[in-house]
């Protein structure tokens, strides 16, 4: 079982800037740990093996053992006031879509003070999933007043409670919004308070959950609530039941004048952290771990899809019980980046006994320094995507699609028992919404060395960072200089940040860009730059970063494209941004249009090979095949899957945008079954899709000339770079990258 682990508050870093590491330690007393160079994750005996080079660095030595925890769960909180901290009567009331009313507890508003259960918290109870109003006096009595009808999951309702001081009362009502006749959902209940007096207590107000504690200057929450809260308002007033319906928008109703405590407007900066109040007492708020944002409303009337054109109506934030942006762990060691260390990736190294953990980061060169001609792109909004996901264990297709029995490392079956290390993008959340943030403020456990895959396909079964390894090997391997950016540096600095290198080398499977990153990528085409494309599936997802935060990325799985859940309708546009999200091919940008390829079919059994089309003869392209024969099988071989063409493919389209100059030097045959053309490719389903038997099922080699000099060499499958290094790297796919390469570094024009 893994029983340390770790993670940085940086993913690329500069020599002199500092880079902070926070560790969990389970595995003894001490810990040791060193700065290693990454050169190859891969453990698989058939190819290189893993090679790491140890750096010395002032943080390299021991280091004391402390457990860190992390306390995931969204929230709202709202600081102390005295306008809330002196309420005597009140009414408290929210719209509320509550996606597992059956779970438990759940704080819907809370002023509540958890250690002498002090205070009042407008809740679901646990009792039998109904809107409830818990009230206590903090010297031992508690009350829970309930409707007593089961709130039905996804369904909108008013609910809202009032406590009448001077009477000693209780009311609490659950009113459905959704129109239709029911089992009975519609409550109101009218009791004695058997609770005397509420105290004064300064804890914060929150939503979405109830107080606990403060962690070291970190508000916690309990009774984490699950679903959508629209419009919560809080009143000095006891309404009646009447008047709570009545008046349920209020503040814009005038009749509650000067009673209004706090009126918050979820719909407002949207964009951000903040949470509003509309009131005159201004008690403005924060989210807490990143609750989602640009949700349909209470009053969504589906005639407008843009939450940007119609904000009113995007008034709810879905609060998650596993929601989690960063992990807050105390910093063990930091560490400044030496004048002299050479850009590349690197990790810590954390061992104690026989348990090791990785927390890998790139080194850049100095801001416009590089160090040598060509630059290797880190994919780190992919690995962001894909961080400590759950399909290997959550997905029952699994065995399915890889054709064979799923393999769980250490990582696997830690991440299964250990949710509250967070979710991927591919996951779905505990209430079954699927996940549209992800954060790399938390160990990042499947982006490491030594990790495997289910869907890596056979051999080695690698994906994602630990099969990009493989690239930077082969750069070590034949001698190559190098610098390493990621891609949230190409995010923030653009084109200024790859503008000075000759060649640009992309990772196996580069998936996800930011329309930041899609122009830097395109303007640096356009004014000579070459790029040597080395895998498959890449450019397809949208993504945005988060405008405030740092670390954080949001993408919105539309109405296309491969995906393991679709976002609402309504919900498409990402509320970083207020962007179309989705596909980039829906989005007007194909990936044909900027790599001459796009995704096209996707297998994760075994790999093939390439055959030589006629282009490929053509004198244009002649230095690309020197040393490979006419009638050579490209890559029949390699550590993943066995052949360089395999797990997802891509394919030149020229309606798609493949440009009309490309040349399709090469296509992959004879795929199995497992294979399938990709949903975006199909108007109706039919037979005829596996690999035996449809022509879209292939990885094309393409090569087209850009402005200015500039180029592209695309491969065509993620599998390709796990075939680099068979026979000690003498074979026809390491020589086809060679002589691309060392092509690209000439600037002499084609």
């Amino acid at each position: 079982m893994v029983k340390i682990t770790g993670y940085a508050d940086k993913i690329s870093v500069t020599p002199g800037e500092t880079i902070k590491f926070m560790v969990n330690s389970e595995a003894g007393k001490r810990y040791r740990a060193d700065i290693v160079r990454v050169i190859c994750g891969d453990v698989n005996p058939d190819g290189p093996g893993y090679r790491e080079k140890v750096i010395k660095t002032p943080i390299s030595g021991s280091y004391k053992s402390r457990k860190q925890v992390i306390h995931a769960g969204s929230f709202v909180e709202i600081g102390a006031s005295d306008m809330l901290d002196g309420l005597e009567s009140f009414t408290m009331q929210a719209f509320i879509w509550p996606s597992t009313p059956e779970k438990g507890t759940q704080a819907i508003i809370s002023k509540w003070r958890d250690r002498d259960k002090a205070g009042a918290a407008l809740i679901i109870t646990k009792e039998n999933g109904s809107a409830a109003l818990c009230i206590g006096n903090g010297k031992g009595k508690i009350q829970v007043v309930n409707t007593g009808k089961p709130l039905i999951a996804k369904e909108w309702y008013f609910v809202a409670a009032s406590y009448d001081a001077k009477n000693k009362t209780i009311t609490v009502i659950q009113e459905p919004l959704h129109g239709y006749q029911t089992r009975g959902d519609q409550g109101t209940v009218k009791r004695k308070s058997i609770v005397g007096k509420i105290p004064r207590h300064e804890c914060p107000l929150t939503m979405g959950g109830y107080f606990k504690k403060i962690d070291r200057g970190r508000t916690l929450c309990g009774g984490h609530y699950n679903g959508k809260i629209d419009s919560p308002r809080i009143a000095n007033v006891a309404l009646s039941a009447a008047e709570m319906v009545a008046l349920r928008t209020w503040p814009v109703a005038t009749e509650l004048g000067n009673a209004v405590v706090g009126a918050w407007d979820f719909s407002a900066d949207i964009m951000s952290t903040k949470v509003t109040d509309l009131s005159p007492n201004h008690l403005h708020g924060k989210t807490v771990q990143l609750p989602t944002r640009a949700m349909t409303g209470w009053n969504w009337t589906g005639d407008e899809m843009n939450w940007t054109n119609a904000p009113e109506q995007y008034g709810a934030i879905h609060f998650h019980d596993d929601d989690i942006y960063d992990a807050g762990w105390e910093v063990d060691f930091e560490l400044t980046i030496p004048k002299n260390l050479k850009s590349g990736v690197y990790a810590a190294r954390l061992r104690s006994g026989g348990n090791e953990d990785h927390i890998p980061f790139a080194v850049r060169a100095a801001r416009g320094k590089p160090t040598a001609k060509v630059l290797y792109l880190m994919p780190t909004a992919s690995y962001q995507a894909y961080a400590n996901e759950h399909m290997n264990t959550d997905s029952p297709l699994g065995q399915l699609v890889a054709g064979r029995l799923v393999e769980l490392d250490k990582f696997n079956l830690f991440l299964n028992e250990r949710r509250e290390y967070g979710n991927s993008c591919y996951d779905t959340h505990s209430d079954g919404s699927g996940v549209s943030y992800s954060s790399r403020l938390r160990p990042i456990l499947n982006m490491r060395p030594k990790h495997r895959m289910f869907i890596g396909g056979t051999e080695s079964t690698l994906w994602q960072f630990n099969a990009d390894t493989h690239i930077t090997d082969w750069l070590e391997a034949m001698g190559f200089d190098y610098d390493v950016i990621t891609d949230e540096d190409l995010h923030y600095e653009g084109l200024s940040v790859i503008e000075d290198y000759n060649v640009v080398i992309s990772s196996t499977h580069p998936e996800y860009h930011s329309k930041e990153m899609w122009n830097a990528m395109d303007a640096y085409q356009r004014r000579g730059g070459r790029l040597m494309y080395l895998g498959a599936n890449g450019w397809y997802w949208r993504i945005q970063y988060h405008p405030e935060v740092p670390g954080v990325i949001e993408v919105r799985r539309n109405e296309d494209g491969i995906r393991t859940w679709e976002a609402r309708t309504g919900e498409y546009y990402h509320s970083f941004s207020g962007e179309y999200g989705g596909l980039w091919r829906r989005n007007g940008r194909a990936p044909q249009k900027i790599l001459g390829i796009g995704f096209t079919a996707q297998g994760f059994d075994i790999s093939s090979y390439y055959l030589r089309n006629p282009d490929s003869y053509k004198a244009k392209v002649k230095f690309i095949f020197e040393g490979i024969g006419k009638d050579e099988k490209i890559g029949d071989f390699g550590l993943i899957g066995g052949g360089a063409a395999g797990l997802e493919l891509d394919r030149a389209d020229r309606a798609l945008g493949t440009p009309p100059n490309a040349y399709v030097l090469a296509s992959s045959v004879e795929h199995t079954d497992i294979y399938r053309v990709v949903c975006e490719e199909m108007l109706l389903n039919m037979p005829g899709l596996g690999g035996h038997e449809s022509e879209l099922v292939r990885a094309d080699i393409t090569f087209h000339e850009t402005q200015n000099g500039g180029a592209v060499w695309s491969t065509g499958s993620i599998a390709w770079a796990g075939s680099l290094a068979h026979n000690n790297y003498r074979n026809n796919v390491s020589r086809m990258t060679k002589n691309v390469l060392k092509r690209f570094m000439n600037p002499k024009p084609f």
